[in-house]
């Protein structure tokens, strides 16, 4: 059983913290889908993320060996990633909630929207 007060041994509250942060779900999504991008074909995928985000949020996906980042040694460097295998196996969890929200955005926003009268 986890002890999820211990912040620092709770692997569930180690993983989710890094996960629920605003952009990183959304950067496995897209490499989910398209495979090897490169930094500025997942900057317009996204969209709205400032280049500086997208570099930490990379950044640390690569530091927990969730995705991998490839430098070429061309000019100019071309870098790429992708998912790592433990990357892989954590896209279908995230697709299961992607889907999910899919499903149920309108009912969530219909009660958001009755809540806050």
């Amino acid at each position: 059983m986890n002890n999820f007060s211990d912040a620092t041994s709770c692997p569930v509250r180690n993983v989710l913290d890094r996960l629920s942060d605003k952009w990183t779900i959304l950067v496995i999504l897209v490499l989910g889908e398209t495979g090897t991008m490169r930094f500025n074909e997942i900057h317009k995928q996204i969209g709205d993320i400032s280049e500086k985000m997208l570099t930490v949020s990379l950044r640390k996906l690569e530091a927990d060996g969730l995705i991998s980042r490839e430098v070429y040694p061309v000019i100019p460097p071309r870098v790429e990633y992708r998912l790592t295998a433990l990357g892989q196996e954590l896209l279908p969890l995230i697709d299961t909630i992607s889907n999910w929200a899919n499903r149920h955005m309108q009912q969530i926003l219909t009660n958001r929207q009755q809540y806050n009268g």
